[in-house]
């Protein structure tokens, strides 16, 4: 057992409950698509993270040190990725069969994402960095923390679907889904603006 578990395992329950794109669009699409519909975001995130982390413990994070400028790139890429969502999502339209196939989030997307989400790579570099060594112990401790990211990834973007599922209680007409989608779009777009402090 990884002598830091608590403490690896409390950084990954703060870093992938707080708020971040990946859950605001969990919550987005919780409320709009419904459980069964956020399932390709929900196993995007739970599968894209520890892969993530996977590739870095892999030597991925070495590139990064060697080469700066790539973390920088991948970070405007997200950035530019994340200005799309917000604008499919502020402009999703009513809540149709048709608009809901066609805004659905899909894996590849979430997947993909994952190497472009600054949140996402910020923490998965502070992981690596922090708690795996390499030596005898690297395939043991690398296990643990991937196991550690599955079960919190999956958890925390669960719950933020269910929580815009449950939210859409209080959608009594088209005006409120509309004025909420703005708000996500918003909320999306600000956290955005975390990254550059």
């Amino acid at each position: 057992m990884h002598p830091e578990i608590l403490s690896i395992t409390l950084f990954g329950i703060v870093a992938a409950f707080t708020p971040g794109p990946n859950n605001f669009v969990a919550f987005y699409s919780g409320f709009n698509f419904g459980i069964v519909r956020t399932l390709p975001h929900i196993i995007g995130v739970t599968l894209g993270f520890p892969f993530l982390l996977l590739c870095l413990a892999l030597g991925l994070i070495n590139i990064f040190k060697l080469y700066p400028l790539i973390q920088e790139i991948l970070k405007y890429l997200g950035t530019i990725f994340l200005i799309y969502l917000a604008y499919k999502i502020s402009f999703s339209g009513p809540s149709n069969q048709e608009n809901k196939n066609k805004n659905q989030i899909k894996f590849h997307e979430t997947f993909i994402f994952q190497f472009l989400n600054p949140k996402g790579v910020i923490a998965s570099i502070i992981l690596v960095s922090t708690y795996i060594n390499p030596g005898e112990t690297f395939v043991s401790y690398t296990t643990q923390i991937l196991v550690m990211a599955l079960l919190v990834s999956v958890t925390s973007i669960t719950l933020w679907t269910f929580l815009g599922k449950f939210f859409r209680k209080f959608a009594t007409n088209q005006k409120f889904i509309n004025y909420f989608n703005y708000a996500m779009s918003l909320l999306l777009l600000t956290s955005i603006i975390t990254f550059y402090l």
